[in-house]
């Protein structure tokens, strides 16, 4: 058994990492501000399931204010530390930027901070596809350089990466990060597509299709995503190499510099978005109304992952077809709702 830190436990996958790794026995400390960006209910629901585990802790706090998270942190004493905590969503990083920069930057190096001053023995933390920006050459791979960013968004979870390799370099703090491919599932953000389409298809009220629906993604259920990142957890944490003149390859997890590493988690599979839409009416059983229209600023129309790396290293390959998370989204979403 380990003790693991979940920063953004209320969120939609830190409370799927969370209730997976207390049902692998260990002991998770939560923490999470519970702030409004989208319904508190949906986010003290998630954590009011996780207390029912007895070795499950939440803490209200922000990563934002280091001597509150450092003080809850050293109390709990992790081995690991997961950082899922963020301000999500590529659109709303044009309406309010400055919670990106506070939340994203600030946030993740109180994180890290805390990781060096406690030595933990692996640090974990999730940035995003959308780091990928406007690279054409598909799928993604994380040898690719990832320098063109299309959203403040991406730009602040690719910062978080070369902070994160910074302090892996400088204090031997072996750190992994997460690329993660549009993830989806049952208790998912309102803000995410999913949410919106359903509650829209089951109201009879039409949804904005963005690119005229010409979008691709590599849409990935969120029990997929956990599943990898536990796995990543029990791995033996990345080192740097000994060996003479080592030049990294496909699948190898060691670095030249640091203890540090970078690994997509996706499906490995581009679906078009007028097909996902289709999973979803199938699941409400009704036609979706759609207002096509032009792609939004900071959004881009394709996203595919490479995940040899992951496949490699722990021997996982995410497989959960779109159908098949569609209809368990809609199943959640019915029960919760009460329809």
């Amino acid at each position: 058994m380990q003790k693991i830190l979940v920063t953004g436990s209320a969120g939609f996958i830190g409370f799927h990492l969370a209730r997976l790794l207390l049902d692998q026995g260990h002991e998770v400390l939560g923490i999470d501000a519970i702030t409004d960006y989208y319904d508190t209910k949906l986010k003290r629901r998630r954590h009011d399931i996780l207390l029912q585990n007895a070795r499950f802790t939440a803490s209200e706090v922000d990563i934002c204010d280091y001597d509150a998270l450092l003080a809850t942190a050293k109390a709990f004493c992790p081995d690991v530390i997961v950082h899922l905590a963020a301000q999500a969503g590529v659109r709303h990083s044009i309406e309010d930027p400055r919670t990106y920069i506070e939340t994203n930057l600030i946030g993740t190096f109180n994180v890290m901070e805390c990781a060096r001053e406690l030595t933990v023995d692996h640090l974990l933390m999730a940035s995003t596809s959308s780091v990928y920006g406007a690279n054409r050459e598909m799928p993604f791979a994380e040898t690719q350089k990832a320098d063109t960013q299309m959203s403040l968004y991406a730009a602040t979870k690719k910062a978080g990466e070369s902070m994160g390799h910074s302090y892996a370099h400088l204090w031997e703090l072996p750190t992994t990060m997460f690329r993660f491919f549009t993830v989806y599932g049952p208790w998912g953000r309102p803000d995410m597509a999913l949410f919106k389409f359903t509650k829209a298809g089951l109201e009879g009220k039409p949804i904005d299709v963005f690119n005229y629906g010409k979008m691709e993604r590599d849409f990935t259920y969120v029990g997929d995503i956990v599943s990898a990142i536990s796995l990543l957890i029990k791995a033996p944490p990345p080192k740097v190499s000994e060996r003479a003149n080592w030049q990294p390859v496909e699948g190898d997890s060691l670095s030249d510099v640091a203890p540090f590493r970078v690994i997509n988690i996706g499906n490995s599979e581009k679906v078009l978005l007028l097909d996902y839409i289709q999973a979803i009416e199938n699941a409400i059983e009704r036609k979706i109304t759609r207002n096509y229209m032009d792609i939004q600023p900071g959004d881009v129309s394709a996203s595919w992952a490479n995940c040899e790396l992951l496949k490699n290293l722990v021997n996982y390959q995410p497989r959960t077809s779109v159908q098949q998370g569609v209809d368990r989204f809609v199943e959640w979403y019915r029960d919760y709702y009460g329809l």
